[in-house]
């Protein structure tokens, strides 16, 4: 067994890495570019290596400079982690070359499977079923739109040597399959320097299952379940769960037979994925393999109790698989969200920053280590509270993980974490997951890759949150109200005989748009003196007993609500209360009859007019100025562009107009709503 590995990667695989190999008596290094000299997993690990600058150009992905981090260190292993150098066949041969043991695949196999022609070629040798289509490149548009019309629409046109849904399009007839070739061999050229182009039939309604292979050098290969992985946002998953909720038994002893015989093909030596689409009748197709970790790896921990990680260093230190086939479990329900440093409500745009505040909700599973019988929550993150989320990587903050004894309990464990995850300083997804969570056709299990562009078209709006009882929170807020005011009761030195008398009458003023604020009238009185429990009654007679165990200061809430636990987050915004539950964002105040009657005569204050400016939707770099001052624009031109975790966001103008001046320059760095030009 090594004594020291090289963890190849940042964030929070790096710190899943960490974990399993310190239960292994294994000292970690990590590697870190100026951008993470503070990250986390800089500091979980025994040594560190600084290897380059912020860009992953010039650190995490710089294999030469990894390499000297191993030599320096005298590390006898890499663990890759996922993304970054993970599935790079040129870094897994020179690392071999110099000595060291890659731990995952030999490079033959990452090169077998890394191209999705060969690929796909390979597969049809070792009799897996592959979706019908044209398996070489394709050179000219016109032929492109031939081999559709063989083949029959729609298809999916796809770069060869694509990924994370780029050089990817869908073609329902010729004018599509003519533009989308053109595009996909452009995109293709620009993101990864090949334009290799093909094109296969495109499953309608598909589901997006994966089959978690292990196999050792002894020519051992067993699959541990799968994966269902449809939740996706633009080819991006979004929610995993292990097992699947759609698959039979039949077809999931089908697919692993397949990905077992694929696995074998390549002699593949590590844990590896199988990709496959699955359609409406069960019917399933090949799509890629992952030589490397995956993202969602836990679940299938969750429900095999095994240590993925520990696999693969076990494998690449030359030991035989420890189990059988028959020997592998699958118990209980396990799921994955992915929690972002994205703004929902901004179209996803990414949100850098500090970390003003971090809770993630109590663990009682944590990786590298045997799950509890009774389930519980795991998190597996790179950041902590106070810590900087940088514009330069990716935007996954933290993985949620529940494990379950069946769905139902999966889904309602996942929305009680989700209610006591606390992030502040930066957006993140949470509310957008949570909505996910309470669709009733995600409950019931029906759903494909298109459920999110068919049930949020629009993007998700706060309004498409849909609370099972929003009263809820008008109560909560009257119940937190009440502890304020008997907290101001007990203040000691009151005048005598003009003590704060607490009445029993309040109105919950609900905010809304424009100062449309709704107003509820409650009665408030407590259950019990002494105890913190108080009953909220609404005008209609509906009552809601509350002990909601919050403390002052605090954001998350976790109590009673008639009998039932729930976990809320609570905070005081100025003279509003924030109360966030399921998803739901509300702000209130609650203030007795005469006040809120006096309120509905204050006049609405509009917000200040910003037309004439072009504000930063996002945090990011001010990459491209693509105007000058006293040019004249036309609606829909390009004005700027700002660069931001991998992506790149083009601002255009809303409507023709003269920029009068430009208030940033190239190069700076933007917060959301800073004004970059002002129109004259």
């Amino acid at each position: 067994m090594f004594k020291k590995l090289l963890i190849a990667n940042r964030g929070e695989i790096a710190c899943r890495v960490i974990k399993t190999a310190r239960r292994m008596g294994i000292a970690t290094v990590a590697v870190y570019s100026e951008a993470d000299r503070d990250a986390r997993h800089v500091e979980l690990a025994d040594e560190a290596v600084l290897i380059g600058p912020a860009a992953s150009r010039e650190s995490y992905l710089r294999g030469d400079k990894i390499i000297a981090a191993c030599q320096q260190t005298g590390a006898q292993a890499v663990h890759p982690g996922y993304g970054f150098l993970s599935e790079n066949e040129a870094f897994a041969r020179a690392v071999e070359e110099a000595g060291i043991v890659f731990i995952g695949p030999k490079h033959a196999s990452i090169a077998a499977m890394g191209d999705k022609i060969a690929s796909k070629q390979l597969a049809n040798a070792a009799k897996v079923n592959t979706i019908p289509g044209w398996n070489a490149a394709i050179e000219t548009p016109e032929r492109a739109v031939e081999i559709a019309r063989e083949i029959g629409y729609p298809v999916m046109i796809k770069a060869s040597a694509g990924g994370g849904g780029k050089g990817l399009r869908v073609a329902f007839d010729d004018a599509q399959a003519f533009d989308g070739f053109s595009a996909c061999r452009n995109e293709a050229r620009n993101s990864f320097g090949d334009d290799r182009v093909f094109i296969e039939k495109f499953v309608e309604s598909p589901r997006h299952v994966e089959i978690q292979v292990l196999g050792d050098a002894f020519g051992n290969i067993i699959y541990l379940n799968e994966r269902e992985c449809s939740i996706q946002r633009r080819h991006q998953k979004v929610i995993e769960e292990a097992p699947s909720p759609f698959i039979s038994d039949s077809t999931r002893l089908a697919m692993g037979a397949q990905a077992v015989q694929l696995a074998r093909a390549v002699n593949y030596q590590s844990a590896g994925t199988v990709e496959f689409v699955v359609g409406r009748d069960q019917s399933f197709y090949f799509l890629e393999m992952n030589t490397r970790l995956q993202v969602e790896h836990p679940v299938t921990e969750c429900i095999t109790g095994l240590d993925l990680v520990e696999q693969m260093i076990r494998i690449a230190a030359g030991e035989r698989l420890a189990i059988s086939q028959e020997q592998v479990q699958r118990r209980g329900w396990a799921m994955e969200c992915r929690i972002n440093a994205e703004d929902p409500l901004r179209g996803f745009l990414p949100s850098t920053g500090r970390l003003v505040r971090f809770a993630p909700p109590p663990a009682t599973m944590t990786a590298g280590q045997p799950v509890p019988a009774e389930g519980g929550v795991r998190v597996d993150t790179g950041v902590e509270e106070g810590g900087e989320i940088p514009i330069h990587y990716d935007s996954m903050i933290a993985k949620l993980i529940v494990y379950g004894a069946d769905r139902a309990d999966a889904i309602a464990k996942m929305r009680e974490a989700l209610n006591g995850f606390v992030v502040r300083g930066i957006a993140s997804n949470i509310p957008f997951q949570s909505a996910l969570l309470a669709h009733p056709q995600f409950v019931a299990g029906d759903f494909n890759t298109g459920f999110i562009a068919e049930h949020f078209p629009a993007g998700f709006k706060a309004e498409l949150v849909a609370h099972d009882d929003p009263d809820f929170l008008v109560a909560l807020a009257a119940a937190v109200h009440r502890q304020f005011r008997g907290r101001a009761a007990g203040i000691s030195g009151q005048l005598t005989g003009h003590e704060l008398e607490i009445g029993q009458d309040h109105v919950v003023v609900v905010k809304g748009a424009a100062g449309q604020h709704r107003h509820v009238p409650v009665r408030i009185q407590p259950a019990d003196p002494g105890s913190g429990r108080v009953a909220v009654t609404f005008e209609g007679g509906q009552t809601y007993q509350i002990d909601h165990g919050w403390g002052f200061g605090d954001i998350r809430a976790i109590g009673h609500c008639n009998g039932q636990p729930f976990t809320a987050q609570i905070e005081r915004l100025g003279l509003w209360l924030r109360l966030l539950h399921n998803g739901l964002a509300l702000q209130a105040q609650v203030m007795s009859p005469r006040a809120a009657a006096l309120l509905k005569l204050m006049p609405y204050k509009p917000p200040a007019d910003m037309s004439k400016f072009l504000l930063s939707p996002m945090p990011g770099l001010l990459a491209e100025i693509a105007v000058a001052a006293g040019q004249r624009v036309e609606a829909g031109q390009r004005l700027a562009t700002i660069e931001a975790m991998k992506m790149e966001n083009i601002l255009t103008a809303a409507q023709a107009g003269t920029v009068a001046q430009w208030l940033a320059q190239p190069g700076e760095s933007l917060a959301v709503d800073q004004p970059i030009l002002s129109f004259a």
